[in-house]
């Protein structure tokens, strides 16, 4: 299944004493510590705009507690946009034809949400700054996508955003530590990024007790999206010294704590390490790069609106099949830093650690066929063709569409 290896510079593909690390600067992480919402807005500020998924701020406790909280400290928090599902050009437009008018000196944007509504506000707090105040939607259009990597005119974010702070309220993408904001189009077709190390946000409170609402499906999914993000940068071409440390601790709490919680949600011990890896993940991918399953995911969403992280979990183990070879050093690192009884020879501990991702994600029991998220055959083609950007570029084993194609097709 592999491809050609382009593994340089002690397999990493960079000089490992030259790197940087962007993160968010203030991070308070813990049960309970959405309360102190209020006191880390504002040095930020003195109004809030609100950003949020349906159920994580609109309909949900969590969504009330922080509008009580904020209300109560002295804020009045407005609601500005609310996503249902991954952000698209269309929802970003509407959000910013419809945001408050007037100066907007001493806004901060709080996301309460998942990933996609982290984007959202991502996405939303960076063009309210580069983007002119007062169109419409359909004239904000085109000015998204000249912004978006690989689509547009490649213009950059260059005026600094709205200060945003992140408070998720499901464990798996990272979105609160990263510097981009994944934007899809489903009139055009594609999936891609708003990135800026301008965009990581000013603050992210990360509290587990917050993910107690979600349902067995979303946190199966967003534990594999975490699980995939952690190794993908653990193993990829453009990895860092200081990422991979943080992901040799946060990979064994995750891969002990997903079972856990799809068994108990009201495991806290367990969601609170899933939050935790969730986090790190975030950094890791963010600070280094991805791989395989994420650059096919992308497409995959596209052809057939397959959730990202449903996306990912489908498609690890073969990311992890293909990368055996030229990663099984890295493999048996991770084993090892999971079992301390693991083998000594690298081949015995890199095959127990694929199998055992491929238990955990048996145990999650996310599809593992492409006809079951409604992939037909004859569009595997399209998916290989179409499947790329940053992050497959990071993989380790550098992979044409040619060969794309041969490893995709068994898994129809």
């Amino acid at each position: 299944m592999a491809g050609k290896s382009t593994s340089v510079v002690d397999g990493c593909g960079i000089d490992p004493g030259a790197w940087d690390f962007l993160a968010p600067p203030v991070i308070r992480f813990g049960a309970g510590r959405v309360s102190e919402l209020p006191e880390v807005v504002a040095p930020l500020g003195s109004r809030v705009w609100l950003v949020g998924g349906r159920r994580s701020l609109v309909s949900g406790p969590a969504g009330r507690r922080i509008v009580d909280g904020l209300e109560s400290a002295g804020f009045a928090p407005e609601v500005v946009a609310v996503t249902a599902g991954e952000p698209t050009v269309d929802d970003l437009a509407a959000a910013l034809a419809t945001l408050p008018g007037g100066d907007r000196a001493g806004v901060v944007v709080v996301a309460v949400g998942g990933g996609s509504a982290i984007d959202l506000a991502k996405a939303l707090a960076a063009l309210a700054t580069n983007l002119p105040e007062g169109l419409d939607a359909p004239r904000y259009d085109p000015l998204i996508v000249d912004r978006l990597e690989g689509v547009g005119r490649g213009i950059p974010i260059d005026v600094a955003p709205l200060p945003m702070i992140a408070v998720p309220t499901t464990a798996g993408t990272g979105a609160e530590a990263t510097r981009n904001a994944v934007i899809s189009c489903p009139r055009r077709r594609f999936k891609k990024s708003l990135r800026s190390p301008l965009m990581v946000p000013r603050a992210a409170i990360v509290d587990p007790d917050l993910t107690a609402g979600c349902d067995r499906a979303t946190v199966a999914a967003a534990g594999l999206d975490c699980i995939t993000q952690l190794i993908e940068s653990f193993i990829c071409r453009i990895r860092r010294p200081l990422p991979r440390a943080l992901v040799l601790d946060a990979l064994p709490r995750a891969v002990r704590a997903l079972p856990r919680v799809l068994d108990d949600p009201s495991d806290a011990a367990a969601r609170g390490a899933m939050s935790h890896a969730a986090l790190v993940s975030g950094v890791a991918l963010s600070n280094s790069g991805l791989g395989l399953a994420h650059g096919v995911a992308a497409a995959l969403g596209v052809e057939c609106g397959t959730p990202h992280g449903l996306a990912c979990g489908l498609l690890l183990p073969v990311a992890l099949a293909v990368n055996a070879d030229v990663a099984a050093a890295d493999y048996a690192l991770l084993e090892r830093a999971i079992d301390s009884a693991a083998a000594t020879d690298d081949t015995s501990a890199a095959a127990a650690f694929v199998a055992r991702i491929d238990a955990i994600c048996n145990v999650a029991g996310l599809p593992r066929r492409f006809s079951e998220v409604g992939l037909r055959r004859d569009r595997i083609g399209w998916l290989a063709e179409n499947s790329g950007g940053a992050s497959l570029r990071g993989n380790p084993v550098e992979l044409d569409p040619q060969t794309l194609l041969e490893i995709l097709a068994p898994i129809w």
